[in-house]
């Protein structure tokens, strides 16, 4: 099982033997004509000045659709559409959720599918 922390930053660390190693995504190659699949928060405050990957491109490599992918994040469908028309910028925990979600996104998922048990 991997163990992996968010940092203050935002980075994603693995945990291994007691040691911290950065966590890279996976992106596919794009061909030279493509844009980024990054976008930099343009009005993220200075230390949230890291690229993060386009909402549309994390949730058309889960091939889900706005609503689905809304609902598996809890989030109004609305909130899905203005992050990806560059309206509204994910900030403080849906900005490390999508983080996480780039690196690993079964994972992600199946976890906020599983409902918590009691105390």
């Amino acid at each position: 099982m991997q163990r992996l922390r968010l940092k203050a930053d935002g980075r994603i660390v693995e945990l291994r033997d007691g040691q911290e190693f950065p966590l890279v995504p996976t992106m596919p190659a794009l061909a030279p004509e493509q844009p980024s699949t990054a976008t930099v928060m343009r009005d993220a405050t200075p230390g949230e000045t890291a690229a993060l990957p386009a909402v549309r491109d994390l949730r058309r490599r889960a091939c889900l659709t706005q609503i689905e992918f809304a609902a598996r994040l809890g989030v109004p469908v609305e909130t899905i559409r203005n992050w990806e028309q560059g309206k509204r910028v994910p900030r403080g925990p849906a900005r490390a959720l999508l983080a996480v979600i780039a690196h690993s996104p079964e994972t992600v998922f199946a976890a906020l599918a599983t409902e918590p048990e009691p105390a």
